[in-house]
């Protein structure tokens, strides 16, 4: 199961990368989302995919038995995803904010917004 998620992880990165190069903010948004979630499968799939030993420690043990899951990077998937939901509300309002105030998706055409005649910055202090 492990290689077969490892190659979802790489067509998940493969994809958030080419959304993310687009000029359009609505698609570089759905590249966050996306590799927010190749970064979720990454890290599940490395601590290991298994259902037969239950992530607790016996009586007499200090450690995990042998090919038991760790639950690590099962907290800290968790975590992640609250986080990575809360930031993409978060650019979905600023995306929609932004096409309300310009009108337009293309980030080339947001440009409009910075005037050609403003002062330039100080060369020193």
């Amino acid at each position: 199961m492990e290689p077969l998620l490892s190659i979802l992880v790489g067509l998940f990165f493969a994809a958030a990368i080419y959304l993310l190069l687009s000029k359009f903010s609505i698609r570089i948004v759905l590249g966050i989302a996306i590799l927010g979630n190749a970064v979720n499968l990454l890290l599940f799939t490395g601590g290991r995919l298994t259902r037969g030993v239950p992530p607790i420690i016996p009586a007499g043990l200090e450690t995990l038995p042998v090919g038991a899951a760790n639950p690590l990077p099962q907290a800290l998937i968790l975590t992640a995803i609250v986080i990575s939901f809360s930031f993409l509300a978060f650019l979905l309002v600023l995306t929609y904010r932004a096409y309300q105030d310009l009108g337009t998706d293309d980030t080339n055409d947001m440009r409009a917004a910075e005037p050609d005649d403003r002062p330039q910055p100080p060369l020193g202090y």
